[in-house]
């Protein structure tokens, strides 16, 4: 499997067997999404910044909301959160997705805007890559997600919407979370390849490079 960040929130993640695009967002700032096609597209919540399913070639299947899905061998559960800690009073609803491919599973958190309940994180068990918002503001903040990410005790972690050069949203940039998970500094990779034979016990924090 590979994972390529295109930037926000937004992943292509290519399998054996199908290609899924996560929350692909309509061009803001300087973030210009790649010209790219899937079989999948999820989305979190419909925000410009999440919700441009019609830029991804392929004619794909989208998915926008709780439930259980199966689409060309990938198996996806979409769980309801909120994207605040009042229960959507303020920001609505959000979705996570734990997509299954290769054999690994993927968390994809969208814009969690609070801490998982006990429920929430039985259901997201057995987590390999959690894909983790870490810039505050509209979502968790560093603090939140590290406590996000102990309880789901992951194989792989990898931050998204944090601050960028590219955008202007006052988000905290990604130096935080890392300050909060005890790393000084993570040199930033083009895309992760990964296997489920390759995968370890001890959490591995990797930091992608924006791919336009």
């Amino acid at each position: 499997m590979d994972i390529t960040w295109l930037g926000h929130s937004c992943f292509l993640i290519k399998g054996k067997q199908a290609m899924v695009v996560t929350d692909p967002y309509h061009n803001f700032d300087s973030y210009k999404l790649a010209k790219t096609s899937a079989d999948i597209v999820t989305v979190s919540h419909q925000h410009d910044h999440h919700n441009n399913s019609d830029a991804v070639d392929g004619k794909p299947r989208v998915v926008s909301g709780p439930g259980e899905y199966e689409i060309k061998g990938v198996f996806i559960t979409g769980i309801g959160t909120y994207h605040d800690n009042v229960s959507g009073e303020k920001a609505g609803k959000n979705t996570i997705y734990l997509i299954e491919l290769d054999d690994i599973k993927v968390c994809h958190l969208g814009d969690l805007g609070h801490k998982l309940s006990s429920r929430q994180t039985e259901e997201l068990s057995d987590v390999d890559v959690l894909l983790v918002p870490v810039g505050g503001l509209t979502t968790i903040n560093a603090p939140v997600a590290a406590e996000v990410i102990n309880m789901l005790d992951p194989e792989v972690v990898i931050p998204m919407h944090y601050k960028t050069e590219a955008t202007s949203m006052e988000l905290d940039p990604v130096d935080s979370f890392l300050k909060e998970m005890g790393h000084k500094e993570v040199v930033a990779q083009p895309k992760l390849s990964i296997s489920k034979s390759a995968l370890s016990r001890d959490t591995q924090l990797v930091v992608l490079e924006y791919n336009r």
